[in-house]
């Protein structure tokens, strides 16, 4: 069974059909919410008393955390790229906590950044430390995975690819949209996980829309490569990657081998004076709204609502 969490800046909140239901805890974050699971079972079974929409919510997921991210991990995002998605490692980055804001804030873009772009992401909530050197089995990954959460993945392009490095460019504050609800899982869930369905629109026009079945490494693989090097304690945010439909694409075939042969600068020079025509970059007053949920509703993550506006 999955329980919806709900948060806004004083309390924590349990989501149900009619409404939702405060939940009596002392819990200041994240982490210290997952550990009292007795006050969020209680709330499941109280009545509802407040209206969702009244609610002004904030990001379920509190900072300071771990925030980590995989690479191109949807076969129709690497096949977008020119790349052989069976050539692609499994290869991770991190991001400051300190981009994480709430499902309904404004995305401010930096006045020095020109390429904003999007990213919808199934965020994975961990729910038990995982010190270096911890194994993790099919049998056990339900263990270290306590919910899924919405995330928007914001990239500033113009930064991120001439200087090869994605922590500045992902990392700016309010570039990791996140909720609005944290969904709880138990473990049998997990089986449904491959069935979600990613879709993201831009002022009502449907840019992203693919279920997991496209992404190329799961949780469980994921949580395996991380585990070799990376400690990750309750609270802590994954973000698993994006399909097809991002501003960014990659150039056609022949234009990229004549790139080749540019010097850097001047191929960047070019790269960026084409995609600064491409009008599905983020602009002022963009509208970006993302849902995550199984076709059927029977996992559902809610719907994100955000607004670009200028820094």
């Amino acid at each position: 069974m999955t329980i919806s969490v709900l948060r806004t800046a004083d309390a924590w909140w349990v989501q149900k059909a009619d409404g939702a239901t405060r939940v009596e805890t002392a819990a200041l974050t994240t982490a210290d919410l997952l550990a009292d699971r007795p006050a969020v079972m209680a709330a499941l079974s109280q009545p509802a008393t407040t209206p969702v929409k009244d609610l002004d919510l904030v990001s379920p997921v509190t900072a300071p955390c771990r925030v980590v991210a995989q690479m191109t991990n949807y076969a129709s995002h690497v096949k977008d790229a020119g790349m052989n998605p069976a050539s692609i490692p499994l290869t991770f980055f991190r991001k400051t906590s300190g981009s994480i804001s709430g499902p309904y804030d404004d995305v401010v873009r930096p006045p020095h950044v020109r390429l904003l772009d999007y990213e919808a992401e199934i965020g994975i909530v961990i729910g038990r430390s995982m010190p270096v050197g911890t194994t993790i089995t099919e049998d056990t990954l339900g263990d270290f995975v306590a919910g899924l959460v919405i995330t928007n993945d914001v990239s500033a392009r113009d930064l991120q690819l001439p200087k090869t490095q994605f922590f500045e460019a992902k990392s700016y504050p309010t570039f990791t949209p996140t909720g609005p609800a944290l969904l709880l899982l138990e473990a049998d869930d997990l089986k449904r996980f491959t069935d979600l369905r990613l879709r993201l629109w831009v002022n009502g026009e449907p840019r992203q829309d693919m279920t997991v079945a496209d992404m190329i490494y799961s949780p469980l693989e994921a949580l395996q490569a991380l585990s070799l090097f990376q400690r990750l304690d309750p609270g802590d945010l994954l973000l698993t990657g994006t399909p097809v439909g991002t501003a960014l694409s990659a150039p056609p075939k022949a234009i990229e081998i004549i790139g080749s042969l540019l010097p850097a600068a001047t191929k960047w020079r070019m790269f960026f004076k084409a995609q600064g025509k491409n009008p599905k970059y983020l602009a002022e007053g963009d509208v970006i709204e993302i849902a995550i949920a199984t076709d059927d509703g029977a996992l559902d993550l809610g719907r994100q609502r955000t607004e670009v506006r200028h820094g």
